[in-house]
């Protein structure tokens, strides 16, 4: 599974923590943000690219985690694209039901609130990437229906 990490100025530090976790786990990793701090960054433009990557990688499985201050921000520009499904996320149980439930393919993490809570964050993040998607028609059919709207990958408005 490839997962792509973007994060803007707020969560910097809190990516470079999540990467090599996700790493050490076994996880391809590609980074999607900023490579150095620039408290001037937009997180929209990581959203951006992190909702591209997942598109083109769907047939794989692929994920992407963002952060940013609170993630509401990050998971506003990440829905905007047909097929993706971004979740914030602020415990297990939370993680839990958006891979579950709603088959989320972005996690959105508030860095404010994890950053330095490193064991609240990797059950989080362990908790939504080992998590399968449930079969129910019912979930599978609402699913569909959020992947109706936004944009497609080539930003054409659905």
């Amino acid at each position: 599974m490839n997962i792509y990490v973007g994060t803007d100025h707020r969560g910097f530090y809190l990516k470079e923590q999540l990467q090599e976790y996700l790493v050490a786990q076994g996880y391809t990793v590609e980074e999607v943000g900023n490579t150095v701090l620039d408290p001037d960054d937009d997180f929209p433009e990581f959203a951006q690219r992190a909702a591209e990557k997942v598109l083109a990688g769907a047939a794989h499985d692929a994920r992407a985690i963002l952060l940013c201050g609170g993630a509401q921000g990050m998971a506003m520009a990440a829905n905007r694209f047909r097929g993706i499904r971004a979740s914030v996320v602020w415990d297990s149980t939370e993680a839990r039901l958006a891979r579950h439930d709603n088959d989320s393919n972005v996690l959105c993490l508030p860095a404010r609130l994890l950053q330095h809570h490193p064991d609240i964050w990797q059950a989080i993040v362990r908790t939504w990437l080992e998590t399968p998607a449930s079969d129910a028609p019912r979930y599978k059919r609402r699913n569909q229906q959020l992947d109706e709207f936004g944009i497609d990958g080539c930003g054409h408005i659905a």
